[in-house]
C-alpha cells in the first residue's frame, strides 16, 4: 500500500481508505503477497478497467486544457511545451 500512496501522494490511512472504497465498488481487488504475507497488493478488476477506458477521454481534455492555459503563462511555458500534443 507504501507504493501506491507514494504513487498517488496521499497518506497510507488515506489509501486505504481510498482501495477500500473502489474495491467495494468492484473496481479494484485486494490480495496478499504469496511470500510475504504482510504485503498487500492490488489488481484492477474488468469492471475498473471499463471505466478507466470510459473516462480517459475526458481526463485527456482536461489534461490539455491545463497544458494550453499553462503554456500561456511565461512562467509555465517553458514546463507546459514537452508535454502538449
Amino acid at each position: 500500500m507504501k507504493q501506491v500512496a507514494d504513487a498517488v501522494v496521499l497518506s497510507q490511512s488515506a489509501t486505504t481508505r481510498l482501495v477500500t472504497r473502489l474495491e467495494d465498488r468492484g473496481l479494484l481487488e485486494r490480495y496478499l503477497c504469496p511470500t510475504d504475507r504482510r504485503g498487500i497488493y492490488t489488481n484492477v478488476t474488468e469492471a475498473g478497467l471499463k471505466l478507466l477506458d470510459a473516462a480517459r477521454p475526458t481526463n485527456d481534455s482536461a489534461l490539455r486544457e491545463a497544458l494550453n492555459a499553462a503554456a500561456e503563462n511565461p512562467d509555465l511555458a517553458p514546463w507546459s511545451g514537452p508535454w502538449r500534443r
